[in-house]
């Protein structure tokens, strides 16, 4: 596995990040970690909010057998942990907390990417930054890094810590794959400008650019993502997914993935990772034999002609004012 610098720092991390959302005990999470280090990676995602820090603590149990200076360890920050007013969001008394209880799970002195989950309209932007400054002066966090924003909010974000000479947004991460392209409308352009690394979370669509959904489905496959959320929400929600666009994208994968010999996952993977501006994309296997199936993603290219009819059947309508701005401008 090839390694690249996340954004314009001097932090070298592996060009895939591993997530950890989907751990859920030490023996499969560990086994997905070893495998993963064993390919060549570096860098791995979690959040405190993941299984209420039990993600933490399983990458926690696994670091103490591990040099811990070989790895980019990132974690994020934002989510409801407990009941009181102030355990959730990225007010100054929340992140401080957050920070210590996420170092205590993950047995490390200190964090080298954290990242705010969300964006919190309830606390002001300054506040945030300030004390996410002072994480970094302290030595307990290396880089800072945003998650879910809209551009606006990025660029302020950047704007106001560089006026204020504190510690920028080094990176985020966004959702971004074949089915959502809307991430290329601004954010992405925004941080090639700015030099912020992309990480995205997502590439495959919840499993759905993985094969395992294809026209004239009645139901969601058993085991699936969706399945799960539909258990939980007792709603068919998938159907909404379910379009004539899902399945021109679909088509266009499994196209393509005959074509090379590659599993669709593989060809989805792909595409995401060698779009420009991208750092390294997330997986997030549940099982050594999703990890497998998605390190098969490394070492080979798409050509031009299947990376652009992958990007024709992915292209969606432009709303106003960008349609606009595209016709016109040139």
């Amino acid at each position: 596995m090839e390694t690249t610098n996340l954004g314009r720092t001097g932090l070298k991390v592996s060009e895939l990040c591993l997530g950890t959302m989907a751990f859920a005990d030490d023996e499969s999470g560990h086994r997905v970690l070893d495998g993963f280090t064993e390919a060549g990676g570096s860098f791995i995602d979690t959040a405190d909010m993941y299984g209420q820090g039990e993600s933490e603590e399983i990458l926690g149990r696994w670091l103490k057998n591990r040099r811990r200076d070989d790895l980019v360890i990132a974690t994020k920050v934002w989510g409801r942990m407990g009941d009181a007013p102030n355990d959730g969001g990225l007010g100054r008394k929340h992140i401080l907390a957050a920070v210590e209880a996420s170092l205590r799970r993950l047995g490390t002195d200190y964090i080298d990417l954290y990242q705010t989950h969300i964006w919190d309209s309830g606390t002001p932007l300054e506040e945030t930054l300030a004390t996410l400054d002072t994480l970094v002066t302290s030595g307990k966090v290396r880089h800072i890094g945003a998650s879910n924003v809209t551009a606006s909010q990025l660029q302020r974000a950047l704007d106001l810590a560089e006026y204020r000479g504190w510690e920028p947004y080094v990176c985020l991460q966004p959702r971004y794959n074949l089915l959502c392209r809307e991430t290329e409308w601004e954010l992405l352009p925004l941080c090639e400008e700015r030099g912020v690394g992309v990480i995205p979370w997502g590439p495959l669509a919840g499993g759905w650019l993985t094969g395992k959904y294809h026209r004239g489905m009645e139901s969601v496959p058993a085991g699936s993502r969706e399945a799960y959320w539909q258990e939980r929400s007792g709603e068919e929600g998938w159907r909404a997914k379910a379009t004539e666009e899902t399945w021109r994208v679909m088509d266009a994968v499994l196209e393509v993935a005959g074509e090379t010999g590659r599993t669709p996952s593989q060809v989805a993977l792909r595409w995401v990772r060698e779009k420009p501006g991208v750092t390294a994309p997330i997986i997030g296997p549940r099982t050594h034999e999703q990890l497998m199936d998605n390190l098969g993603v490394l070492g080979w290219e798409l050509t031009a002609d299947q990376s652009a009819r992958l990007a024709e059947a992915s292209e969606k309508p432009l709303p106003y004012p960008y349609e606009m701005l595209s016709r016109l401008s040139g």
